[in-house]
């Protein structure tokens, strides 16, 4: 999964959990005093919990594991309250893509970078996932992530929706493993069959500059880290790029969760 903020978050946890630690070593005999404890009681209590970190150091990365799986979960609960707070803008969209059922109750969310190998991974398991689940609604949210190359085919991207050619584009354009460059996207636009100068033209439009923008902006809202990402209704936040199986096991669970 292709980073977009800094991972800034999971030294966080893990510092986190290290002052706990630390801080729990010291403060567990002041705890036992208030239980009665002599002091040297608590000594060999500190001394029991120095050799079975010495003896069992699994100890000390369960514990790690344990507190960033709980920051992770709530991160993921801050993340779906605002999917929660604004539905419309993650499941309705008018520049977006949107394939599978427009109408379908299985509503998914995915923010994806044209230029991450993840992304480009994934593309034919959602194609599959489509033809598999008939009440599917998919709306793709591209965002540049990568760089100034990402913007330049996110840019592309959208531009093409004006032209009614949004999908055989986007799917030319990331099977393409060619450089990114304003050759390669005339190159591309003209096999399938759009008009070039207006393709390179729209992806200044405002609308298109705008779109790119507010795409962005919802990923921040959900402290997005990567791509691809996907949102699973308003129930799941599944990171990466996850399995076929995986995906239709999520929208099993939404099924279920009505």
């Amino acid at each position: 999964m292709k980073k977009l903020i800094s991972s800034s978050f999971r030294p966080l946890a893990l510092a986190g959990a290290a002052c706990f630690l630390l801080l729990g070593s010291t403060a567990a005999p002041a705890r036992a005093a208030d239980s009665g404890f002599t002091p040297t009681q608590r000594a060999e209590i500190v001394e029991i919990m120095r050799n079975a970190l010495k003896t069992d150091p699994s100890i000390l990365s369960d514990a790690i594991t344990a507190l960033q799986a709980k920051a992770s979960a709530q991160k993921a609960t801050s993340a779906l309250e605002a999917v929660h707070k604004n539905p419309a803008q993650f499941g309705d969209s008018t520049t977006d893509v949107v394939l599978g059922n427009p109408h379908g109750k299985l509503k998914v969310v995915e923010f994806y970078d044209p230029r991450c190998p993840y992304c480009r991974k994934v593309l034919a398991d959602l194609d599959k996932l489509v033809a598999a689940e008939p009440d599917l609604k998919l709306v793709e949210k591209v965002i540049p992530v990568l760089g100034p190359n990402s913007v330049m085919d996110t840019q592309a991207i959208l531009a093409a929706g004006l032209q009614n050619a949004y999908v055989p584009f986007q799917k030319a354009l990331m099977a393409d493993p060619a450089s990114a460059s304003t050759d390669r996207i005339r190159r591309i636009a003209l096999h399938v069959g759009l008009d070039p100068d207006r393709l390179l033209s729209d992806m200044k439009n405002p609308k298109v500059i705008a779109a790119a923008s507010h795409n962005l902006e919802l990923a921040r809202s959900i402290d997005l880290e990567g791509t691809p990402t996907f949102i699973i209704g308003d129930k799941e936040i599944i990171p990466g790029a996850v399995s076929y199986d995986e995906l239709r096991a999520a929208l099993g669970r939404l099924r279920k969760a009505g």
